[in-house]
């Protein structure tokens, strides 16, 4: 069945249950002292700082865009985008676009007015729908933009070029649209993180969302009694296919505009919130607040807090030794995917191995996993590096309009991840690095992920990145960017010291103190370091080992 007959369920089982709630603590930071005033004189604490929504009024929403699609022309798998900030708006459109027929296109918020351009051109897209903060980047390509029949504006001060959402939508029937969905009919086009260039689009089926959502309830056993803080992108796979838990299990979730650590916790515990997705820089801010002083956990209710989990991108071991200092009930996991395996769960290390932190895990809820070398072997011995491989129901369909991409990674039904790894004698499977990522110095393979791992030990280092930089007597050699924890003091010779424990090899070349740019789903931007590092203006000397 399409997942939105999940949708539909939850609207009639539990119609006038709140089941989206939109904090936004900046505005109300900002005003605080309305803030205070509204709160004696209207008795509602949150006012517009903290939007509402239930069950039945989303089923209504997605109807009524779905309705307003097939109105304006939008057919069974026609395209049509997103491009909004996390907000209570996006789940009914993106579950609308579906009920319609149509293929949602979710776009990234931080993507160019090029990008955006790229994007929709590749994926054929006909229908856009596009929030306040995008009118610039939009003006400035969207009479380039030949193949669109509608542009679709939410917000206030329309656009001139886009029509009203809100207006349109008004006006259309909230009962569900009259059109057949099968699980094999395209659902989605999701792109990948482009850091090795313009991004792929990868084509899913409502077969691959509704795994996602089996996946997900699996691993981590969501009930009507949970309450999940969705604070990463909506674009992404990872958060959305996260949420589709609560999706499953009728339950309640949070999205969190913002990812300051005490926003984090006050949302938690005014929202009592039971599960918490994080990525790996927003669990490190925490840990240096709450070390630093600047937040004190007596000071919020985190008693419902059953359950934290990470993904996007390898968990440093030190990183949840510290949480579990600080959070020793906390249930732990760990979530390992691709946009390409409809986002985190293909692997996944489970609450119950806590004992293996710093493994991604095991093959998750229906999904099978190798190990294999350059020629596609599996590898059996115990330690060797070899790329990863999945196989399972969220795999997808293609890379659309790209058959040559496709048939890169897509091989005999397993898709071919392009991350390095290891398996231990008990299955486990650790991450070793991205194969492009790989640093070959004078024939010796470097993972920068192992260095990343130890130097991130050391109580001076906020974030690492390792990457590879030219070398003419070495062909590549590895250089650290690091960035500092604020207030703390190290100097070239101190990480080096540090790093004698570490094999000759392994041991950085060049150490480089500046900040680590992370994408909105937490991935190290390393092109952008290797571009800004690679043949000048680098900051630090040479250091030879």
């Amino acid at each position: 069945m399409p997942i939105t007959e999940f949708l539909s369920h939850n609207a009639r089982e539990y119609g006038q249950e709140t089941c989206l709630t939109e904090i936004n603590l900046d505005l109300q930071d900002r005003h605080n002292v309305i803030w205070r005033e509204y709160e004696l004189i209207e008795n509602n604490p949150a006012g517009e700082y903290r939007r509402e929504m239930t069950w039945r009024v989303f089923d209504e929403k997605a109807n009524r865009i779905a309705n307003l699609l097939i109105r304006r022309g939008i057919k069974k798998g026609d395209k049509v985008a997103i491009l909004l900030m996390n907000c209570l708006e996006w789940l009914p459109i993106y579950f609308g676009i579906l009920k319609s027929g149509a293929i949602a296109v979710p776009l990234n918020f931080r993507y160019t007015a090029e990008e955006i351009k790229y994007c929709l051109d590749l994926s054929d897209t006909i229908a856009l729908i596009f929030g306040p903060e995008f009118i610039s980047r939009l003006d400035a390509v969207h009479d380039q933009l030949t193949k669109l029949k509608l542009l679709l504006f939410a917000g206030e001060d329309r656009p001139i070029f886009a029509e009203s959402y809100d207006r349109l939508t008004a006006n259309c029937p909230s009962e569900p649209p009259k059109v057949s969905i099968s699980d094999e009919d395209d659902a989605v086009i999701y792109f990948s993180s482009g850091t090795t260039g313009f991004p792929k689009a990868i084509l899913h089926t409502h077969a691959s969302l509704m795994s996602a959502c089996y996946t997900e309830q699996n691993h981590h056993g969501q009930t009507r009694d949970d309450n999940f803080l969705c604070i990463p992108p909506l674009y992404h796979t990872g958060a959305k296919m996260h949420w589709f838990g609560s999706l499953v299990a009728g339950s309640k979730a949070v999205l969190l505009r913002g990812i300051k650590p005490e926003w984090i916790l006050r949302t938690v515990s005014e929202e009592k919130i039971t599960i918490v997705w994080l990525l790996v820089p927003w669990a490190q801010d925490i840990l240096d607040a709450i070390d630093s002083g600047e937040l004190r956990l007596e000071d919020y209710d985190l008693s419902k807090w059953r359950l934290m989990h990470i993904g996007a991108q390898p968990v440093p071991p030190s990183l949840i030794h510290r949480w579990k200092k600080y959070f020793p009930n906390h249930l732990y996991d760990t979530n390992y995917g691709l946009s390409e395996s409809i986002g985190p769960g293909c692997v996944h290390l489970g609450v119950e191995n806590i004992h293996k932190v710093g493994a991604i895990g095991k093959p998750g809820y229906k999904w099978e996993t190798r190990v294999v070398d350059e020629k596609g072997c599996d590898i059996t011995c115990d330690e060797q590096v070899g790329e990863l491989a999945v196989r399972g129901p969220g795999l997808m369909k293609c890379y659309y309009n790209d058959p040559q991409s496709t048939a890169a990674v897509l091989k005999d039904g397993w898709l071919f991840t392009g991350d390095m790894a290891k398996m231990d004698k008990d299955g486990f499977i650790f991450l070793v690095d991205r194969k492009k990522d790989v640093i070959i110095s004078g024939g010796e393979n470097i993972y920068p992920v192992q260095i990343e791992d130890f130097l991130r030990t050391n109580k001076a280092v906020k974030d690492v990145a390792v990457i590879g930089l030219p070398d003419s007597r070495l062909g590549e050699i590895s250089a650290a960017v690091i960035e500092l924890k604020p207030g703390s003091e190290c100097t070239q010779e101190d990480i080096m010291e540090f790093c004698v424990s570490l094999p000759r090899y392994k041991r950085p070349r060049k150490i480089i103190f500046d900040k680590v740019p992370r994408n909105p789903t937490g991935k190290i931007e390393k092109p952008r370091l290797r571009e800004k590092y690679g043949v000048s203006n680098l900051v630090a000397d040479q250091t030879e080992g």
